[in-house]
């Protein structure tokens, strides 16, 4: 009787991947491109002022979202798409917490997305804004979100929110110019992507930061 010969790794990886189809949606749609197009949908109603129409933008990118991580529950960008959604949903009538379910669920997402894909920096500088600006009885972790941030930034030297996050932390410490220091760098970014609304808001830290 002959002997079977071993399979080969490469052999073996092709052979499961065309044993488990590309994940798609029902119409054809792959989780990427579902991802991706709910987080056009949340940076749309970012840049708008209307709550109509945030609100709508939203509501398509979460359920955009959703379809995709059916798609694929393993696609980290269909978590962080989902996280986006309803973080900016939960905070169109300001930045207080709307219930503990929803802070539960906005969490389990981002949690998620940085299981499947640890180096997701947009996921690790939410996470890290979370943990500072919770209360420890919401889950919340000033240190560990700082590292955090401050981990962001050296991976990403464009990362624009982190940077006021930690300018707000260290004025809140007394450190005035590392915070200034923060807040000046997150401005030149804002600028050099020609963003108006990130402009305005680095201006607005800025002006915070100088009283």
């Amino acid at each position: 009787m002959r002997k079977a010969r071993p399979v080969g790794v490469a052999t073996a990886l092709a052979l499961l991947c065309a044993s488990v189809p590309f994940a798609r949606a029902a119409n054809g749609t792959s989780a990427s491109e579902l991802a991706a197009r709910s987080r056009a949908e949340c940076e749309t109603g970012r840049r708008l002022t209307d709550r109509a129409q945030r609100k709508q933008h939203f509501d398509t990118g979460q359920s955009l979202a959703e379809e995709a991580v059916e798609t694929d529950e393993r696609n980290a960008d269909a978590h962080f798409a989902l996280f986006c959604n309803l973080g900016e949903l939960m905070r169109l009538d300001g930045e207080s917490v709307s219930s503990v379910f929803a802070l539960r669920r906005l969490m389990a997402e981002v949690d998620r997305t940085l299981e499947l894909d640890p180096g997701h920096t947009d996921a690790m500088a939410a996470k890290g804004t979370l943990l500072v600006r919770l209360p420890r009885l919401l889950g919340g972790d000033a240190r560990k979100g700082e590292e955090m941030l401050r981990q962001v930034i050296v991976q990403d030297p464009k990362a624009f929110s982190s940077r006021l996050t930690l300018a707000k932390t260290c004025e809140a410490r007394g450190d005035r110019d590392e915070a200034l220091a923060f807040a000046t760098r997150a401005l030149q970014i804002a600028r050099e992507q020609g963003r108006a609304d990130k402009i305005a808001e680095a201006q607005a830290t800025l002006a915070e930061l100088s009283r």
